[in-house]
């Protein structure tokens, strides 16, 4: 039996609908991520099952409990925004303990708890910093600790990441992961950002429109995509029509009028047995890292194609080349 079930959710906003006949199962100590564009309907959800925003129609259970009609505080949810929102007049110490001191625990027990969250997120020693003496990355683990520190049934994360910088945000991720795997709490994140929703995802629910449009593993909705939506928005494929790829790649079989997709890793330069030959000129170098992006311009078809810069060292603009792929990944679309 799931854990979080949404049966029916409809919601909308001045006659627009943000969430279209909405049904999801999570399970328990599951980390579930919302992902998807600006405007898909992801916050909205997240914060219905909050309880912040009263769906129109539907129910939603946390459980085995209907809390459709529960007060955002008696839900057994915690939530970690965007902003912090720390209490200002607080040190680190009285702004974690505070969810506890509500509900009138022992000022022993307080301690211990806050103690134990602290050394979790790694801010032991700083208990009597107040929020303006903490970085960013910082101040965002006290909202993390405060959010965990009540044992909620269910943590809410939305975008929570989002206003730090890239190396902070990268170690917070990881510490994220690691906090919910040693404890087991269900989480559900809402984010706009594919690596971070790949990098900390049990399950990746892909919202378009207000509906699911591809929701699996990481690893299964990177490398199936179902629909041109899935593939433009989850890595870089290039997606091309059968016309496009027969032009390409002079596939034994295309089915006209489909759209396919090919994930720009999987061209390589050397032959393999049965792979398909393509022959293109480059057009545009973009280093990435460990990663060459490259930009190349074959029979009437532009497309990408990502090496690791060992593989490709030495090539240049206007370069012609023959790259190899297997017709297995050209990866046929709904």
């Amino acid at each position: 039996m799931s854990f979080i079930t949404l049966q029916h959710i409809n919601k909308s906003f001045e006659g627009q609908t943000v969430i279209h006949d909405m049904n999801l199962e999570i399970n328990k100590g599951e980390l579930v991520t919302f992902l998807g564009p600006s405007g898909c309907g992801k916050s909205t959800l997240l914060r219905t099952i909050a309880g912040l925003v009263t769906p129109e129609a539907g129910s939603i259970s946390i459980d085995g409990r209907d809390v459709t009609n529960v007060s955002p505080k008696d839900r057994g949810v915690g939530m970690v925004f965007q902003s912090y929102a720390l209490f200002p007049n607080m040190n680190v110490f009285d702004n974690v303990a505070f969810g506890l001191k509500m509900k009138k625990m022992k000022k022993e027990e307080i301690h211990e708890k806050v103690m134990t969250i602290l050394e979790l997120v790694g801010l032991t020693g700083k208990e009597q910093a107040y929020p303006h003496e903490l970085s960013g990355g910082q101040q965002q683990r006290v909202a993390l600790a405060r959010s965990i520190v009540v044992e909620p049934k269910v943590l809410l994360l939305d975008e929570p990441l989002s206003a730090l910088d890239a190396q902070i945000r990268k170690n917070l991720q990881q510490l994220l992961r690691s906090i919910q795997q040693r404890l087991g709490m269900t989480m559900i994140l809402v984010t706009h950002d594919q690596e971070e929703a790949m990098v900390v995802s049990d399950r990746i629910i892909l919202l378009n429109n207000g509906e699911v449009e591809q929701e699996g593993h990481p690893h299964d909705l990177y490398m199936n995509p179902k629909t041109e939506f899935t593939a433009r928005f989850i890595g870089h494929y290039n997606v091309l029509s059968s016309n496009e790829i027969v032009a390409l790649l002079d596939p034994p079989s295309v089915e006209a009028g489909k759209v396919y997709a090919i994930r720009p890793e999987a061209f390589r330069l050397n032959p393999g047995e049965n792979t398909l030959a393509v022959r293109a000129v480059v057009k545009d170098i973009n280093v990435l890292g460990s990663i060459v992006r490259y930009e190349l311009q074959g029979d009437s078809v532009t497309f990408v194609a990502d090496m690791l810069q060992q593989r490709m060292s030495g090539l240049s603009l206007q370069d012609e080349v023959t790259m190899y792929i297997e017709e297995q990944d050209v990866i046929p679309l709904s």
